[in-house]
Order: structure tokens, then C-alpha cells, then sequence
């Protein structure tokens, strides 16, 4: 062996060396167990070299003291020493590879931030391509090239470049963790798998790693579909907003536009009214005017009456006070002044009028304009209710299509299911609603009795119920013919004249508000607001007791026709 390693160290002294033949001779420094450059080079009586280390561990595993390599068995454990020659040889041969790999990785621009660098380099450390699980260390591409060539090296298991490899060694057996404890679900290297976790379920890292990542991309595709669904949610809750914000900005404008109309009015009625006020005010000054005139010229004419008196009563001479007092103009007529009066216009009731004039000629069309333009709003949130036959009370008769219901004289036989009303004549709607606006339509033509509503799908439907928020039901019923009521709990007359012919009822479930309207006159008929809704609602429909045919016509469920109520 001796020339043989004389060669290599030759061939590692010359300058001129080529880099193939560095490689070649390294394979002749290699541990047959570990596959590394000996490190405590020692032989053993067969003439074989291993580490120290390396064949000492092998053999306190080993229940015999065996050769690795031609399998001689020795009896008595032979005392190993460090061959000093060979330990010799590789650490020269070391020095001069370290040499050679600083001197090219100084040529070259070491690893940047974040990138895993050579452990080999000395100086500049370049950035590492690969490391390799056995050596433990991490390799640029000068460094790799000996486990790309050398036949022993070939053997060991290289991977992208990663720091902490010593995490990737058995912290208690300093062995590579290569197997995969599915009972502990943890890493262990092979000792571990027979000592520590015996009888244990164990697969390949590989095995266990690919089955992990199909894992992780399930979990990532969920994840990502997860995203998916709440940007849809934020792109649903910005569309929301921005409906939200064209609603009030056409509500704003079309408020500007009505209170403009209606200040025009006022204004235009204000002017109106003090111009009456102003010209009776006129006509009564005019009035005065000409009577101060009259009394005036009275006033004018007995001064000059009285100063001819007076001249007349001064003088002494008895004849021509005589002559003159007969031919003394007759006294001018005068007027009775005592009763003559102005008398101030009546203002009493101007203002009055002028506001039922504005009312009736601004604010009532306004008004109907107004609430035919919120129903044509609401009714935008029509929805295809149908009765629930489960839900109607033996009394009840349905329509084939379910959108009609009437009482009649006689209970029909029908299964008494939970979901049944067995007291009051009673029908649900199919329909339920848990979020949002609905709205829906119902002809009461012809009646005298009928309740119209919404209720929550956990009332009460096997005994007496009361109509009325507290229990789940908002509801206008008509009694009597002509008797209107909102079941507010207490209740609320309503005074509709003439009566509905046909009811609109609208929901808007998180606002909180139930909105009836009599569809014909385009008028809003009672609203329960600040409601809490905390179940599903169901459209609530109760055509009364048949009357002996006096309330025999039906409750209908109608398609809406916005034009109706303009054409009513």
C-alpha cells in the first residue's frame, strides 16, 4: 500500500495536478462505513483501515467482532491504534485540497443573505448547491464534485442545500434519521426502529414525505379554495356597499328633489298667503283714506262757516249785523260721523286654508307619488310563495297550485303532523326566509275576515296562540268588515276607508321591519319596525271562519303587477 499512497501524495503536491486525478485518490481515504475521509485512521489484524469511531460503534452493536469487509470473525476484541501513517497522509491530503478550494472559491463571489454557504470554503464561502445527509455538510460546485464522481461518495444522499443538517442526525444515536415512526408519528434512524420504537409501524422519510405533501396540497387547495370564497365574500360585501351607497345617493337625490318641490310650494303658497293678507290690509287703508278725506273737508267747511260767525258776532252796527246775519250762507249739510266706523278685515282662518290648500294640492300628491314609488321599490324583492299543505288546518282548502285558500264548514281527515295548526284555521307559506327582503302579494276582495302576516317557524301550532310580536307573529287582521288592526300586542286601529282589495306585504329580515300596503292605493298600511328576528320566517296566511258563506271567498296569492295601483 505504501507506494500507492506515495502516488497520491504526489499527485497532491504537484501544482499541476488535475482536479479528476485529486478525485481519484480521495476514494483510497474513505471509511467503508461511513464513506467519509478517515478520521482516526486505525487497522484492524485483517489489514483492513476504518475510522475509529466507525468500527468501534459496529462492533458494540454487533454481538461478534467482525471484519466490514472480508467478514474475518476475531474471537477477543482486538485492541485498536490510530495508524499514524495513514493519519498522516490524510491530513496532507486535506490541507492541500482546502488549499485548492480556497484558492478558487476566492475567485469567486461568495453566498448572498439567505442562501445555505459552503461549509468547505474557507475565505469566501460560496453558495452551496447541495448537501449531503451523510457527511452532514453542505457543498458549492467545486466541493460536489467528489459525490458526483467518486464511487463511494456516489452512494451517499445528496439534497438541495439546507442549513441545520445536524437536525437531520438522531440526537441519541448520531445516525441518520431515515425512517419514519408512524406509531410515534416522528423521525428515527435505524437503531431507533429497534431499540426505542420495537414493533413499531415504520416506512421510508420518502414514502412518509410523499404521503405528507399529497397532504399538504389537499390542504393547500382547500386553503386556497378557502381564500377564494372570502375574497367572493369581500368582492359580495363590496358590491353590497356600493348598492348600498347607490340606493342612499338616489334616495338623497330623490329627497333633494322632493323637499326642493315642496319648499318651491310653501314658498309659492307663503307669497300667495301674505298677498291676500296685504291686499285686505290695502283695501281697509284705502277705505280710511277717503273717509279721513270726507271729514276733512267737513272740518274745512265749518272753519270757514265759524270764521264768518265770528267776524259777523264783532261788529257794532245793529243794522248790518241784522242785514248781514240773514244773508249769511245756510249752513253746508254734515254727515253723522257716530256710527262710521273702519272696520279691520277678519284674518281668522287664512292661514288655515292656506294650508289645507297646500295640502291638498301639494302634499296629498306628493305623498301618493311618494309611496307608489316605494312600492314599486319593495316589490322588486317579490318572491314564489306557495302553501304548505302540512302546515294547514283540516278546515282549509287548498288549490291545486297552492296559491288559494278558503275555509270550509267541514274538517277534512289529514295526518296530524307536528308542523300542523290544529286549532286556528291556519296555512304557512312553503317558503322560508333566515336573511335579506322579500315581499309578496295577497287579494282579500270580498272578505269581511282575514289575517295577513309573517311568523316564525317556532310558534305554537297545537293550541291557542296569540297574535302578536312577543309570541312570533306580526300580523293586520280585518274583522267585521270594516274593522283594520295591527296585533302589536296591543293592538293598533287602522282606519282604512275604503279597505284593501289586495295586500302587499313586505320583509326586510336583518333591518328588522314588517311593511304592509294596500297595493290599489299605493299606501302604506302599518309597519312593525325594530323587530328581532331570531328564526326562520314563514309567510302567515288565516282566511276566518266561512260566515255561512259570508267570507267565502279566498285568500289568493298574486304575481305583482307594478302598474296596478297607478291604474287604480
Amino acid at each position: 500500500m505504501t507506494p500507492r499512497f506515495l502516488t497520491v501524495l504526489l499527485e497532491a503536491k504537484s501544482a499541476d495536478m488535475s482536479a479528476a486525478s485529486n478525485l481519484r485518490s480521495e476514494d483510497q481515504f474513505l471509511c467503508s462505513i461511513c464513506l467519509d475521509v478517515f478520521t482516526d485512521p486505525v487497522s484492524t489484524p485483517c489489514g483492513h483501515n476504518f475510522c475509529k469511531t466507525c468500527i468501534s460503534q459496529h462492533w458494540d452493536i454487533n454481538q461478534s467482532c467482525q471484519c466490514p469487509m472480508c467478514k474475518e470473525t476475531f474471537y477477543t476484541r482486538p485492541q485498536l491504534r490510530v495508524n499514524t501513517f495513514i493519519s498522516e497522509m490524510v491530513a496532507q491530503f486535506r490541507r492541500e485540497a482546502q488549499q485548492k478550494a480556497s484558492s478558487c472559491s476566492s475567485e469567486q463571489q461568495g453566498a448572498k443573505p439567505g442562501e445555505v454557504p459552503c461549509d468547505v470554503c474557507t475565505g469566501t464561502r460560496l453558495k452551496a448547491l447541495k448537501s449531503c445527509l451523510v457527511c452532514q455538510t453542505s457543498y458549492c460546485q467545486t466541493h460536489l464534485e467528489p459525490h458526483l464522481t467518486v464511487k463511494g461518495l456516489k452512494r451517499h444522499q445528496l439534497i438541495d442545500a439546507v442549513e441545520n443538517l445536524e437536525g437531520r442526525m438522531c440526537t441519541k444515536h448520531d445516525k441518520l434519521l431515515e425512517l419514519f415512526c408512524k406509531t410515534d408519528q416522528t423521525c428515527v434512524c435505524v437503531i431507533c426502529s429497534v431499540l426505542d420504537h420495537k414493533n413499531h409501524k415504520f416506512v421510508p422519510l420518502r414514502e412518509e414525505y410523499e404521503g405528507k405533501k399529497a397532504e399538504l396540497g389537499k390542504t393547500e387547495a382547500e386553503i386556497q379554495q378557502m381564500i377564494q370564497k372570502r375574497r367572493l365574500k369581500i368582492q359580495e360585501i363590496t358590491e353590497s356597499v356600493k348598492m348600498s351607497k347607490d340606493a342612499a345617493d338616489r334616495q338623497k337625490a330623490e329627497g333633494v328633489q322632493v323637499f326642493t318641490a315642496l319648499k318651491a310650494s310653501f314658498e309659492r303658497h307663503l307669497k300667495e298667503l301674505i298677498k291676500e293678507i296685504e291686499d285686505k290690509q290695502e283695501t281697509t287703508e284705502k277705505q280710511a283714506e277717503g273717509l279721513i278725506k270726507d271729514v276733512e273737508k267737513e272740518i274745512s267747511e265749518l272753519m270757514e262757516r265759524s270764521s264768518e260767525v265770528e267776524q259777523l258776532s264783532r261788529s257794532e252796527d245793529h243794522l248790518h249785523l241784522l242785514q248781514s246775519f240773514s244773508s249769511m250762507k245756510t249752513a253746508p249739510p254734515t254727515k253723522d260721523w257716530t256710527e262710521v266706523r273702519v272696520r279691520s278685515p277678519s284674518y281668522e282662518g287664512t292661514v288655515g286654508r292656506a294650508v289645507a290648500q297646500l295640502e291638498e294640492t301639494v302634499w296629498k300628491p306628493m305623498k301618493k307619488k311618494l309611496l307608489e314609488a316605494e312600492l314599486q321599490r319593495v316589490q322588486q324583492y317579490e318572491v314564489d310563495v306557495t302553501l304548505d299543505p302540512d302546515t294547514a288546518n283540516p278546515a282549509l282548502i287548498l288549490s291545486d297550485d297552492r296559491k288559494q285558500v278558503y275555509h270550509s264548514d267541514a274538517r277534512k281527515n289529514r295526518p296530524d303532523n307536528p308542523e300542523r295548526f290544529s286549532y286556528y284555521g291556519i296555512v304557512l307559506g312553503e317558503q322560508s326566509f333566515s336573511s335579506g327582503k322579500f315581499y309578496f302579494e295577497v287579494q282579500v276582495k270580498g272578505k269581511t275576515k282575514w289575517d295577513l302576516g309573517v311568523a316564525t317557524e317556532s310558534i305554537n301550532r297545537k293550541g291557542e296562540i296569540t297574535l302578536r310580536p312577543q309570541d312570533g307573529f306580526w300580523t293586520v287582521v280585518l274583522r267585521n268588515g270594516n274593522e283594520y288592526k295591527a296585533l302589536a300586542g296591543p293592538s293598533v286601529p287602522l282606519y282604512l276607508q275604503p279597505g284593501p282589495k289586495k295586500v302587499g306585504v313586505f320583509v326586510d329580515y336583518e333591518e328588522g321591519l314588517v311593511s304592509f300596503y294596500d297595493v290599489g292605493a299605493a299606501a302604506l298600511i302599518h309597519s312593525f319596525t325594530g323587530c328581532s328576528f331570531t328564526h326562520k320566517l314563514h309567510p302567515y296566511f288565516c282566511p276566518c271562519n266561512n260566515d255561512g258563506g259570508k267570507n267565502s271567498a279566498p285568500l289568493i296569492i298574486c304575481p305583482v303587477n307594478q302598474t296596478e295601483s297607478i291604474n287604480d
